[in-house]
């Protein structure tokens, strides 16, 4: 990651911020995308572009753009931006879905058609998606989750057959994340066998780096200890 410059949207998130961290360390630049308001100057190797409302194209364009000029180039898009809810299909407010699929799928496709020309001028660049190993066999109260996250899949799948040889295309596909608001939400499960945000991070800048030249469409369970 020595030079690259990345963009990773939800970046104030638990595993937005260990991606960004983990990046800087391997000696990146990363520009920080959050719908909340920036908290913080940019640094060499940081900025945070907060407010920014990626379910709109515009909004999403902008910021992409404003990454790109800070540094001059950008050679990774990581779109870690996203939301869970869990209800049945029977009992579970129809909205539901509608927001999920904005913040899951929307999201991810307007910073991508954003940063796709930045990319391809790249020479090397990466795109590199959080999808979900339950997009695939949904459970019960998972229908609307595991929609937008599937949908995240065959998003990955296309823009992967569309920018061959251009740019690579993947994403990961983490079991639960070991993060405190799961714990929070599941006290009761075995948190040892979760795959942890730094495990994440390491497969998600992997996909990104210069050793993943031949990797795309790819969907990588990260399955943890179970």
């Amino acid at each position: 990651m020595q030079g690259k410059v990345i963009a990773v949207t939800g970046a104030s998130g638990a595993l937005g911020k260990v991606v960004v961290d983990a990046a800087i360390t391997r000696g990146a630049r990363a520009a920080c995308i959050n719908r909340a308001v920036a908290r913080g100057d940019a640094t060499a190797d940081r900025i945070e572009l907060g407010g920014v409302d990626l379910t709109d194209p515009a909004q999403a364009l902008q910021a992409i753009d404003a990454a790109a000029a800070h540094f001059g180039r950008l050679d990774v898009l990581v779109n870690v931006a996203g939301a869970f809810a869990f209800e049945t299909v029977a009992d579970g407010d129809p909205k539901t879905w509608q927001r999920l699929y904005a913040i899951n799928v929307a999201t991810a496709l307007n910073a991508s058609r954003a940063a796709i020309p930045h990319l391809v001028a790249s020479g090397a660049g990466r795109i590199v998606n959080i999808g979900a190993i339950g997009a695939l066999q949904a459970g019960v109260g998972m229908g609307a989750y595991a929609a937008s996250k599937a949908a995240v899949h065959r998003l990955t799948e296309a823009l992967a057959s569309e920018l061959k040889g251009k740019v690579t295309v993947n994403a990961v596909l983490p079991s639960t994340i070991d993060t405190p608001a799961n714990r929070r939400d599941m006290p009761k499960a075995d948190f040892a066998t979760w795959v942890t945000a730094d495990e994440l991070a390491d497969v998600i800048l992997f996909l990104a780096s210069d050793a993943a030249s031949g990797v795309t469409g790819a969907l990588l369970p990260v399955r943890g200890r179970v």
